[in-house]
């Protein structure tokens, strides 16, 4: 992104550096020769949300530019890392709290439930997407259930985003190549405005992968074929109504380990298919009139797995979790004597269902439900910004994990910043959490059958509490250079954490009339220790004219109070990484091409049952290139995981045997290339 001035900053600081947010608020962009997704900063948000929250523009970001897997451009975010080495078993996790304990959402839809824990549970193209917004840690109440750890909001591209200036029509072309797996990505994208209040855009692209290697040769199998779809219209009524609607859709059809997440076990793959349809209604009404900025949606999403095993019993299976939701939320600006407010006012309600069928026959369905209404202000006093909040949830919890037990909640939230110098300020903010029993992992729904369904289950709560500081410094060294800092401390107690407890393969279940341990039926219990993390995030970034750097630390430890282990994982082992740092180096020596570089380091971590997760160090290269005589085309060349380490993610699957390990790919040389018109 450009300023009136020369400086241009880095696009790294859009990831990590919250604290230079106010300062690009008040500066003017130039439109670029390759029409980016548009960047909208706005300054009535609060200095909490700005030393709290990231985002992460996927035109900003070469490596998120050439993306087929989530952690190629999340993970640069403190705190924050994606596991599983393939696009269907792809796992966010936030501070070492994995997806079911975060709120995500792709364009407000949310995406709820878990389907099979050898896979992911996040479906989509990073392809369709302009932007990720996520919250690291929960530090408003305005995320709501199912929301421990933060959350996570994609967004995908706009025609208002691509057309350029007076354009009514216009079209985007993309194709991509990895070396790695011999992967082909193409797409192609049209957007147009009819008319002066209207838009729509319709995107359609393919991306068919075969298998590749990690670092030290092992086959990573995979042969499968996947679509994108996405449609969008909008429209623009007297002004100040706005309506929208969209539908996407990710599909991947092939051939995969029967465990995704052992991708190099010798087991026979099978056949499998991994959809997610998202349809989409919203509105917006914003009068000339402060108290009154009104934003709606109402939505259903769905995904599903379905496995073709040739007929062998018990792999066949149809796996699905459908979200069906609406929110409504009002933004009033009021000015009074002592000081301005910013209320934030909604109400949300959504129902998650599951179905399972197994061997071609219907095996179970479940559902829950969730109604909620949030209250925010954000009090601005001169320097001091205090932020009070309280929600109330209503949950309704699934009939075969807690025989449908209704829980009436209610949280609350402060937080704090102050401007101690100009452009410095200190924060600090405590939110109380909850969180209502989910459904059951879909693939062992059973209708109540060998299952101890649990009447006395607790819901999840606890509170999360940070404390931190940001400042920007500029003319260090050149006039218009930038220096920003940003530290931040948390701890994030939770109590009654959820497990599930499955039988089978010589595991222990539970007594199906007592839910005691040594028995024969599966079910959810609390766990008899409650966890607290704790943890710091560090990140350094400065900028000058052509050239920016960017330095990143985060940690984060939980432990039980009782045994001392840290929270376990549903992919094996716990749910912690080592400590990450990251270097990130940006340089345009012209106009037309830009370099890059980025070295992520994290260290090995030991267990308190002695379990080592090794160390791994990773470097990328890449390089953009928009020729001024071309000024539609745009070529990008990357080079990743250069030295090619065998490593695992610490937040993929890990175990003391190879073939149970998902290694991530060894050097992958990517090529794309854009024309836009």
């Amino acid at each position: 992104m450009r300023t009136s001035s020369s400086n241009r900053l880095s696009p790294l600081c859009l990831a990590v550096a919250s604290a230079l947010v106010a300062q690009v608020a008040s500066a003017q962009t130039d439109t670029p020769r390759m029409t980016a997704q548009t960047i909208t900063v706005t300054a009535n948000s609060s200095a909490r949300d700005r030393a709290q929250n990231d985002s992460l523009y996927t035109e900003e970001y070469t490596p998120a530019q050439q993306a087929s897997h989530l952690s190629d451009f999340l993970e640069v975010v403190p705190g924050v890392s994606v596991g599983g080495t393939s696009s269907v078993n792809q796992r966010i996790r936030v501070r070492g709290l994995d997806d079911t304990n975060l709120k995500v959402s792709i364009d407000g839809a949310r995406q709820e439930g878990a389907l099979f824990y050898h896979m992911g549970d996040v479906t989509i193209d990073p392809d369709l997407l302009k932007q990720t917004e996520v919250a690291v840690g929960n530090n408003s109440v305005t995320l709501g259930n199912d929301a421990l750890g933060g959350a996570v909001a994609f967004k995908t591209v706009d025609a208002a985003d691509l057309l350029k200036p007076g354009q009514k029509i216009g079209a985007k072309l993309h194709a991509g190549y990895a070396s790695n797996n011999d992967e082909v990505l193409t797409s192609a994208t049209v957007f147009a405005a009819p008319a002066e209040n209207v838009d729509l855009l319709a995107y359609y692209g393919k991306r068919d992968v075969e298998s590749g290697e990690d670092g030290d040769g092992r086959e990573l199998f995979e042969d499968s074929k996947g679509e994108n779809i996405l449609l969008k219209a909008g429209a623009t009524i007297a002004d100040d109504h706005r309506i929208g609607a969209s539908f996407s859709r990710t599909e991947k059809k092939g051939i995969f380990p029967f465990r995704p997440d052992f991708p190099s076990r010798p087991e026979d793959p099978i056949p499998q298919q991994v959809k997610r349809d998202t349809y989409n209604v919203d509105y917006g009404f914003n009068p000339a009139n402060p108290l009154i900025d009104v934003s709606a949606n109402a939505y259903q999403t769905k995904t599903q797995i379905l496995r073709d095993s040739d007929g062998k019993a018990g792999y066949e299976f149809d796996a699905e979790v459908k979200t069906t939701g609406a929110k409504v939320e009002n933004i009033s600006m009021i000015e009074s004597r002592v000081g301005n407010h910013k209320l934030i006012a909604g109400v949300e309600h959504y129902k998650k269902e599951s179905a399972m069928s197994r061997d071609f026959a219907k095996a179970s369905n479940d559902e829950a439900k969730n109604t909620s209404v949030y209250l925010e202000d954000q009090w601005h006093l001169d320097k001091l910004t205090l932020t009070p909040g309280v929600r109330y949830d209503r949950y309704e919890s699934p009939k075969f994990v807690s025989d449908g037990k209704t829980y009436n909640n209610v949280v609350g939230a402060l937080a704090a910043s102050y401007e101690i110098a100009p452009n410095t300020q200190v924060f600090a903010s405590y939110t109380q959490l909850f969180n209502g029993p989910d459904l059951s992992q879909t693939i062992f729904n059973s209708d109540g059958a060998n299952t101890f369904v649990n009447k006395g289950l607790k819901p999840e709560e606890g509170d999360n509490s940070e404390v931190g500081i940001s400042t920007v410094l500029r003319g260090l060294t050149l006039d218009n250079d930038a220096l920003q800092l940003s530290a931040k401390y948390f701890k994030t107690n939770i109590e009654n954490y959820l497990q599930f407890v499955r039988t089978g393969g010589g595991r222990e279940g539970l007594d199906c009339n007592t839910g005691r341990p040594g028995g024969n039926c599966q079910g959810s219990v609390n766990s008899d220790e409650d966890y607290e993390i704790k943890g710091v995030e560090l990140a350094a970034n400065y900028t000058t004219n052509n050239f920016g750097m960017e330095l990143s630390y985060s940690r984060a430890r939980s432990e039980g109070d009782k045994t001392g282990n840290s929270i376990p994982s549903v992919s094996g082992g716990t749910a912690d990484s080592g400590d990450r740092y990251m270097v990130n180096l940006n340089y345009d020596p012209t106009n037309e091409l830009g370099l890059g570089w980025r070295s992520t380091y994290v260290a090995s971590i030991t267990d308190n049952n002695g379990i080592t997760k090794p160390s791994y160090d990773v470097h990328d290269v890449y390089m953009s290139y928009a020729p001024r005589q071309f000024k539609d085309i745009k070529a990008t060349l990357g080079v990743y995981n250069i030295f090619d380490e065998t490593y695992a993610n610490h937040s993929s699957r890990l175990s003391d045997s190879d073939a149970a390990t998902d290694f991530e790919p060894g050097r992958n040389i990517k090529a794309s290339l854009t024309y836009q018109f």
